[in-house]
């Protein structure tokens, strides 16, 4: 199976083009657990195979490392953007991509020729809570205490097509991410479990997250969390419209406009290809 092993700011995956492999196994589950896997196999946080779309451009399937599938993943969409770009497979800088939470618009930030970022329309997000979706009464989740084992966390719960609990917290470095994070993914109010982001306030303008990835367990960054970190962050009043969200490798602009849709802007690199035995 031939792949090109991309990231955006260290959230890595393994992008298969599907023409180019049609002996692919049915089981694309265990094929994702088995490829991701950073000591027995090439060591990804997921397994985004793509093909033309039916109703865009092109389409993406995103298969975490633990065999679940995403609905959508903004590092990931960014890295498909820029590849098919490069590829040659869609020859325009603006396009569509059929995901599993409906089609995404990203747009290549050129310099020189050269694409050095993608700005993604990562349209409206879901605030109430049968969106989520969310076990409980109708409305909104913004700083709403959520009981976990002994502790209560405050939570707003935003949906950018798959879920995410957003926890502020005076300073994430100290947050025990392994404890927690798998604790409220799998809690039983969020009923198809849950993306978990940890978020520190910098100032009006800036935050910093760490992120437990629904399936995928701890990455150096989420695209759709910073999405959400943003939306819940302006419904707490913490920041304006326009934020900076600072992960471990580097920096997500994201915009909540005035059309509701959300925009983010960041880097897509390749890293190398390669080809994985299947047979």
């Amino acid at each position: 199976m031939l792949f090109t092993k991309v990231h955006g700011l260290g959230n890595d995956f393994v992008l298969v083009n599907k023409n180019e492999e049609k002996n692919l196994p049915g089981d694309l589950a265990g094929l994702a657990i088995k490829v991701c896997h950073r000591n027995f196999g090439v060591g990804a946080d997921g397994l985004v195979l793509i093909e033309p779309g039916k109703e865009a451009d092109i389409a993406m399937q995103i298969i975490n490392s633990d065999g679940s599938e995403a609905e959508m993943c903004g590092n990931a969409i960014r890295c498909v953007a820029k590849f098919a770009y490069e590829q040659g497979l869609v020859r325009k800088t603006k396009m569509a991509v059929e995901t599993g939470a409906g089609i995404m618009v990203p747009e290549l930030v050129m310099e020189n020729g050269a694409v050095i970022a993608v700005r993604v329309d990562m349209g409206t997000p879901y605030l109430e809570r049968e969106q989520i979706p969310m076990a409980g009464p109708a409305g909104q989740v913004i700083n709403e205490p959520l009981a976990v084992d002994n502790d209560v966390f405050n939570i707003t719960a935003v949906s950018m097509g798959n879920p995410h609990c957003v926890i502020f917290v005076p300073d994430v470095a100290a947050v025990p991410l392994e404890h927690w994070g798998t604790r409220v993914e799998t809690h039983p109010a969020f009923t198809r479990k849950t993306n978990v982001e940890f978020v520190q306030v910098l100032n009006e303008k800036e935050v910093r997250m760490r992120v437990w990835e629904r399936g995928a367990g701890p990455t150096l960054a989420c695209g759709t969390g910073a999405c959400a970190t943003a939306v819940a962050a302006v419904l707490n009043g913490y920041t304006g419209r326009t934020v900076r969200v600072h992960l471990y490798a580097g920096a997500l602009d994201i915009e909540w406009a005035t059309d509701n849709h959300v925009y983010m802007t960041g880097p897509a690199e390749q890293v190398f290809t390669g080809n994985y035995p299947i047979g």
